[in-house]
């Protein structure tokens, strides 16, 4: 048995520091992530990821009552008054909806998701090119879990993340993986018209004039981040997480999902209530993200989302990630204040929201906290 195989197969809190330090080595400095780990067979599900009790996902708390389903809305007619007045309520309601009628092509969607199928297929010596340190340009980075130097409980998934910065950064987009570059492009093409509608949508909802400035437009988004991640099959799914309780810290976040599932939205008839996000084939799903709750003034609400993992099943998930530039200033937009609405966050550096975000584990919403007046 190897000794990153060996570590893996200790679950132990006693375990000792060389055999964590062999997972870890294994795990996040090898690239192998936990596509490698699920390559090892394991029986048993290794300590570091396993969730203590109280963040482990409780059966009870699914509410099963469909009767207030996550709302999917038909965007084929934007002229159409009640499609943007669905998607201002869904917004402010659930801030997580459904849509079909987008235009995006079905074979856009199959072939991205098949590209992630492909590039974590590949031989870990391919893979662990594009981790971070590996490659002088830093468009594109494999990673494991969310923040593995800073999180006490790591997530089994892995993640394929491309910064796309324009169509006239092609010297950038010459490093992305040949698995993944064409399909990865042609999803962002279909994509960016339906984003920009959406965000207009968004704003006009707020009265934000239309069309949206320069200035705004860089503001909401940006930059585009598309991740290909990877939920490899997992020994005892029950006891850790995909992906932790968390809201994004986008603008809006649109994914793409396969049809495996293990996608919970915090919401219905209590607090303490989840609901899966059932796939349908040919939607997307819509969340707000903190940035756009935190420019309205709470206006627009993030919810908190987690993802499980499956015993029998590799799952695969496409987000983009529509943020604002590093650069930018993030706060209560001026529209929404000016009938003498109280503030309820500061103005803060885009940039310092985003590392605060990665700079601890997934804890549910209280990273907005930090944005708070």
């Amino acid at each position: 048995m190897s000794t990153a195989a060996a570590a893996a197969t200790q679950i132990s809190p006693s375990q000792s520091q060389s055999q964590s330090t062999d997972l870890i080595d294994f795990v996040v400095k090898k690239g192998n992530g936990v596509t490698g780990l699920s390559q090892l067979n394991l029986k048993s599900l290794p300590h570091q990821y396993i969730q203590p009790i109280e963040e482990r996902f409780d059966p009870t708390q699914l509410q099963t009552n469909q009767e207030e389903p996550v709302p999917v809305i038909d965007v084929s007619n934007w002229a159409d008054p009640n499609v943007s007045e669905s998607i201002c309520d869904a917004a402010s309601k659930w801030g997580f909806f459904q849509i079909v009628g987008h235009e995006v092509p079905e074979e856009v969607m199959e072939g991205v998701k098949g590209a992630a199928h492909r590039f974590f297929r590949l031989p870990v010596e391919e893979r662990r090119k594009y981790l971070k340190g590996n490659l002088v340009n830093g468009t594109v980075e494999l990673k494991t879990s969310f923040s593995p130097e800073k999180e006490k409980v790591l997530e089994w998934r892995d993640i394929l993340s491309h910064f796309y910065k324009g169509e006239e950064d092609g010297e950038s987009q010459k490093y992305w993986p040949s698995v993944s570059k064409d399909q990865v492009l042609e999803y962002i093409k279909w994509t960016k018209p339906l984003i920009k509608k959406l965000i207009e949508v968004l704003m006009k909802g707020l009265n934000v004039k239309d069309p949206i400035e320069e200035a705004k437009e860089s503001l909401l988004m940006g930059s585009l981040v598309v991740n290909l991640i990877y939920y490899p099959k997992c020994p005892s799914p029950e006891l850790t997480a995909g992906t932790g309780r968390h809201s994004d810290v986008s603008t809006i976040s649109v994914l793409l999902q396969d049809d495996v599932g293990g996608l919970y939205v915090r919401g219905g008839t209590g607090s303490d209530c989840w609901i899966h996000v059932t796939p349908v084939k040919g939607t997307l799903v819509i969340n707000i993200g903190d940035v756009l709750q935190i420019i309205s003034n709470d206006r627009y609400k993030s919810v908190e989302h987690r993802v499980l993992v499956s015993a029998d099943k590799t799952r695969v998930s496409v987000p983009i990630f529509v943020n604002p530039g590093l650069g930018a200033v993030v706060g209560p937009l001026a529209e929404v204040l000016e009938k003498g609405e109280q503030a309820l966050y500061k103005q803060l550096l885009y940039s310092d929201y985003y590392n605060y975000f990665f700079s601890k584990g997934h804890d549910g919403k209280q990273t907005i906290e930090f944005a708070k007046i």
